[in-house]
């Protein structure tokens, strides 16, 4: 990895010292070698060792990359034209399992420095949009403009920034065919929300336009009336509220099926799909809402979604998203930090982490001998 570090440790400086010379670490055509892959996200400090980043950051070093972690407050232009990054860097050649790793990165000691973002080979962004909303409403969009330089300078940025910066919210789901949505409205109105839970006998979802993991997330039965107020109240208190048609199956659980390329990630004749559920009595499956998790194969209802969300996710240049579905409708499209890798890498004891860090030098190898002329978006679903 390249550093932009100055004898004091901070960012060097025009006219303190020589800067970075450029290109001086890019690949050439038909080289061999490791790749320099950055994962952003959030906040390395925030980090868990059972995060899906983590996972695919272990098996980058193992299998002899290079590699660093970035936050979204991480980035700078510097005045020499340059886009740098203050970077946690691991300081070993291999780690035993993903806590290992971690407790490296999260040490009092760790090895951190300033990188060239532009001598990467691959920038993963894997930052929650929604962990931002109430202390740094700045910090998702910062990240992304910062992205799309990095993609400029023929880094391979995944998933496509200009296109993520496009579905910041909610709304993105719209884009896609109504044939796999529910029934929405998108409102701050509470009568609005009102007349659409009395149209659909009673039943809905109601939950924040910009939100993940099951936050503020409210199952409405004909039961609900009495709470209905509140739970409206609880929503928009922050924003637009999304409400949806109530889709049965989903008090059984849902499913997550990872997409790759565009497509259904499966590995040795095995999906990488979980089945999502709670046994408490929650309406929420999501796992960081406490949801429960097993293998699960995909029906014929859930491979057609996905063969019909296919098209524009390539289009969108989405490398890497997670597909939530209940019966035959899509609840919701994580095209931002899609989890579930680890956790069947260790159901399964297949590595499909293993599958996505070699695509990804597959991609650097076709980036170069293509001589850095291929798009990003063109790159990124290859």
């Amino acid at each position: 990895m390249t550093s932009a570090r100055s004898k004091t440790g901070t960012p060097s400086r025009a006219g303190k010292s020589a800067p970075a010379k450029k290109g001086a670490n890019k690949r050439t055509a038909g080289e061999a070698g490791p790749i320099r892959l950055a994962f952003v996200v959030n906040d390395v400090a925030t980090e868990q060792d059972n995060y899906t980043t983590i996972r695919l950051a272990r098996v980058a070093i193992d299998r002899g990359h290079q590699v660093a972690l970035v936050g979204l407050d991480g980035f700078m232009y510097h005045a020499s034209g340059s886009v740098r990054a203050h970077a946690c860097i691991p300081r070993r050649k291999s780690y035993d399992d993903d806590a290992a790793l971690l407790a490296d990165l999260q040490a009092d000691d760790a090895k951190r420095e300033w990188i060239e973002v532009e001598e990467l080979d691959v920038l993963m962004l894997r930052s929650d949009p929604a962990e931002e909303v109430e202390d740094r409403p700045w910090a998702p969009n910062s990240g992304l403009l910062f992205a799309q330089l990095a993609a400029l300078r023929h880094v391979i940025v995944l998933n496509d920034p200009v296109h993520l910066t496009d579905a910041a919210n909610k709304t993105y789901f719209q884009h896609f065919p109504e044939r796999v949505r529910p029934v929405t409205c998108i409102t701050l109105d509470a009568d609005e929300i009102r007349a659409f839970i009395a149209e659909h006998d009673g039943y809905g979802v109601i939950k924040p336009l910009q939100g993940s993991g099951g936050q503020s997330v409210f199952v409405i039965t004909p039961d609900s009336e009495g709470n209905l107020n509140q739970m409206i109240e609880a929503v928009t208190r922050d924003g637009y509220a999304i409400v949806q048609e109530y889709l049965p199956e989903a008090a059984k659980g849902d499913l997550r099926l990872l997409m790759l390329n565009g497509r259904p990630l499966r590995v040795e004749g095995r999906y990488a799909c979980l089945r999502r559920y709670s046994d408490s009595g929650d309406a929420r499956s999501n796992i960081s809402a406490g949801g429960k998790y097993e293998m699960a194969e995909p029906d014929g209802d859930a491979l057609l979604l996905a063969e019909i969300v296919g098209p524009k996710l390539i289009r969108d240049g989405m490398y890497f998203a997670g597909l939530d579905i209940a019966g035959d409708k899509m609840m919701e499209i994580n095209v931002d930090t899609p989890g579930g890798i680890n956790m069947v890498d260790d159901l399964t004891g297949i590595g499909f982490s293993e599958v996505i860090i070699g695509d990804l030098e597959r991609k650097v190898r076709l980036r170069d001998q293509y001589e850095r002329t291929l798009t990003n978006t063109e790159l990124a679903m290859m």
